[in-house]
């Protein structure tokens, strides 16, 4: 039988089958002829995993497999998608063992060389990867937007319109005439901006609800009137708002979708603006398009939260942040970089500006601003400049503050010593009721545990590391930093032996005040309660109730015509003060276990003091309650720097950061001990650091510490044995420490360890 005449047997009606042309062999593919090994960094989050790996570039790839563009590759067994790191000639693997690229997603570079660059280092001070970087730093590609947003649609305005560029000019010109009395040296923050050279900052910030937002806007406007392009992080989203209201008020526009034209007028084609808005909150496909146009040089001005702080803006930049000691800067995911440590990288490595400003001096601020740091000069540390306040201004704006502790109270023969509202307080508040709202704000919502001495209320501290003491049930009291037994406590204040529990709560401070003022309406904006954050109260007679971060803006018209809050200058006043505020339960503040507790108390009861009017309005700020007197007499006097001095001079006492190097390492203990003994650093050794007059331990703990919530169940069960310790070294030490944590969680992972094993650089948070 002919063999061409065989055929698959078919059914009658079967059509018999026929071979599929994708069936075809496929040509070889060949690789290009210059540079054909591309470096990818993957999708690939574990550690020991971290660094590039080598691809083929195929010919007919050659043109658009660029450094900096998306492509997808086999990995294993599976397909993830990378980024080009580069492009060499030739790999240290054999051509045999290589791969070819799968496909090139994006022929259009995502990530600019001075990006991956700054990526490199951020990995490299957090201990972390490029890959980790990644995660966060470039958003989810949303392929729509590649068609609709045209990356090279024209030059921005700053370029391309003199006579707008002329107006935004003197708008500046006016804003800095208003803002520049107060600030000395500016003029020096300035001039760092037409250099070519690194330069850091540092600056307090004014009394009044807009100085902020007003001060951030006049160093963003310089920076692009020079030609620079500018980055600003900020804690949340309300600030942001703010922020981009006044930048609106002063003639930017945001970036967005086209304005529809009139009659006549040639409708713009793609979106716009002056400014973009970066937050891991957004929409993909917002946060992309965004993500675009500042890669491709269409915006150069970006302000958001955290997620801000990856902005791919290139050359000699301004890279600024409000607030510089907010927890909401430090990420929640590997590495867990730092907004603050980010910034000041970057700027250092682009010859940049950066800029950290704040309500209360931050300690890490007020020691960069001292001649020590110039010893422990490194990417995310080092030293800086202070631009001081002038104490006439701050005179000027700031309003009455009063601290009504019993000892004043018993000075004003006030009968109701000890209540949570006193009789003067009730007065206060009455009368600057009768003329429009006042603010109660009171700690956050919920309960938590605390130990202070049963004599004279100053919370329980460890004698051997400062750290706040838990109750243990049974056994002694133990510090939550280093895990010590405080067995035969002495209180160092008043030698009392006797401990007590403080429970602290807000819940129902609304009913209770209702009984104080009747007749008055009442508004609460809080985010546990059901109505949430209140965003703005009318400018007439309420009581608002506020938890730190929700408090409503003061608008609309004053009820006895004053309208010089407004401003004579005509720049932008987007709220009105309070009559006035009153700060309850400032006793909490004694019991806060932070280590940054003072200093974040400070700054929260400044930015609360910032929505009252001024003196000569007839503002007041009440604070109402027992609590340590430098805390206290630096809210008065507006000297945020002073109690950061103090703080700082603790910190030197008990070996703590930014005095020293600290990680924290958390997870189960045997996977802790591990990677203690891997740097060189475990329990028992006599393991110290020279950080001060007197060798200090180099590790605290490990003490034990709560699984997670989101561990699964049964993960740690019959040891429940999860601990955290934490190392410190000397400043100039802490990068090789990054470096050994690293290398030492690679080789745990490599190792196939399966315990949970973490830890941080630069923790703020050590309980």
């Amino acid at each position: 039988m002919d063999p061409q005449e065989v055929s698959q047997p078919a059914l009658d009606g079967l059509a018999p089958r026929r071979r599929s042309s994708s069936s075809r062999k496929k040509p070889p593919r060949r690789p290009a002829d210059e540079l054909p090994v591309a470096r990818v960094v993957l999708d690939v989050q574990a550690t020991h995993l971290g660094g590039t790996f080598d691809y083929l570039v195929d010919a007919d790839q050659d043109d658009h497999a660029q450094p900096g563009c998306l492509v997808r590759v086999r990995f294993g067994a599976r397909r993830v998608n990378g980024i080009i790191w580069a492009r060499v000639a030739d790999s240290q693997v054999s051509r045999a063992s290589l791969r070819f690229l799968e496909r090139v997603v994006l022929d259009r570079s995502l990530i600019s060389p001075s990006l991956r660059a700054d990526i490199t280092a951020i990995a490299r001070a957090y201990g972390g990867t490029e890959a980790n970087i990644l995660r966060l730093a470039l958003p989810p590609r949303v392929a729509r937007i590649d068609k609709e947003q045209q990356l090279v649609p024209g030059q921005p305005r700053l370029a391309s319109d003199p006579a707008w560029v002329a107006g935004l000019a003197q708008r500046q010109k006016e804003l800095k005439l208003e803002l520049d009395p107060g600030y000395q040296g500016l003029e020096k923050l300035d001039q760092s901006l037409e250099e070519d050279t690194f330069a850091a900052y540092l600056t307090d910030i004014l009394p009044g609800m807009d100085q902020a937002a007003l001060l951030a806007a006049r160093v963003l406007i310089e920076a692009l009137l020079a030609g620079r392009s500018a980055v600003m992080v900020l804690p949340g989203t309300r600030q942001v708002a703010h922020l981009s209201a006044v930048l609106q008020q002063l003639g930017l526009h945001p970036f967005g979708p086209p304005v529809t034209a009139g009659p006549g007028h040639q409708e713009a084609r793609g979106w716009s603006g002056d400014f973009a808005i970066l937050d891991s909150g957004m929409a993909p496909a917002e946060r992309y398009r965004a993500y675009l146009a500042l890669a491709s040089g269409q915006v150069r001005c970006a302000i958001g939260l955290r997620a801000a702080m990856y902005a791919p803006v290139e050359g000699p930049a301004l890279f600024a942040l409000m607030d510089d000691a907010s927890y909401q800067y430090a990420d929640g995911m590997m590495p867990y970089a730092n907004a603050r440590g980010v910034l000041r990288l970057r700027a250092r490595a682009h010859g940049g500006v950066f800029l950290a400003m704040g309500r209360a001096r931050s300690v890490r601020s007020h020691w960069e601003s001292l001649p020590e740091a110039i010893e422990a000069d490194s990417g995310v540390t080092g030293p800086g400049t202070a631009l001081p306040l002038d104490r006439s201004a701050v005179t000027t704006l700031l309003p009455w503050i009063r601290w009504l502790n019993r000892e004043e109270l018993s000075h004003l023969a006030d009968p109701t010593i000890g209540a949570r509202v006193p009789h003067t307080a009730v007065a206060v508040i009455n009368k600057a009721l009768e003329r429009g709202p006042v603010l109660l704000s009171i700690p956050q919502d919920g309960i938590f545990e605390s130990l202070s001495c049963a004599r004279c209320h100053h919370q329980a501290r460890c004698p051997r590391c400062t750290g706040p003491l838990r109750a243990r049930r049974p056994g002694a009291p133990r510090c939550a930093w280093c895990g010590a037994a405080a067995t035969d406590w002495s209180c160092p204040d008043c030698g009392g032996s006797r401990l007590r529990v403080v429970r602290v709560g807000a819940a129902g401070t609304a009913q209770e005040l209702r009984m104080l003022f009747r007749n008055v309406p009442i508004v609460i904006s809080s985010a546990s309660q059901p109505r949430g954050v209140v965003e703005r109260v009318q400018d007439r007679s309420s009581l608002v109730i506020a938890t730190p971060g929700a408090e409503p803006r003061v608008v609309g018209s004053s009820v006895d015509g004053n309208n010089k809050d407004t401003g004579d200058s005509g720049l932008p006043r987007l709220s009105r003060g309070y009559r006035a505020v009153a700060i309850l339960d400032a006793w909490t503040s004694l019991y806060a276990p932070g280590v940054d507790a003072r200093m974040d108390t400070l700054g929260a009861w400044m930015r609360v003091a910032s929505f009252c009017r001024s003196r000569a309005q007839g503002g007041q700020v009440l604070l109402l309650g027992e609590c340590d007197p430098q805390l206290a007499q630096a809210l008065m006097t507006w000297q945020g720097p002073v109690l950061a001095a103090a703080d700082l001079e603790d910190r030197r006492l008990t070996a703590m950061p930014p005095a020293v190097g600290m990680a924290a390492i958390w997870g189960e203990r045997e996977a802790v001990i591990w990677m203690l003994d891997a740097v060189g650093i475990a329990p028992g050794r006599e393991a110290v650091t020279d950080v001060g007059p007197e060798p200090v331990p180099a590790l605290l703990g490990p003490v034990p510490i709560p699984a997670p919530s989101t561990l699964k169940v049964g993960y740690l069960e019959g040891t429940q044995d999860r601990v955290r310790a934490l190392v410190r070294v000397p400043t100039s030490r802490r990068d090789k420490l990054a470096d050994d944590l690293k290398q030492a969680q690679a080789r745990y992972v490599a190792g196939r360890g399966r315990g949970e094993l973490r830890f941080r650089m630069d923790p703020k948070d050590l309980t």
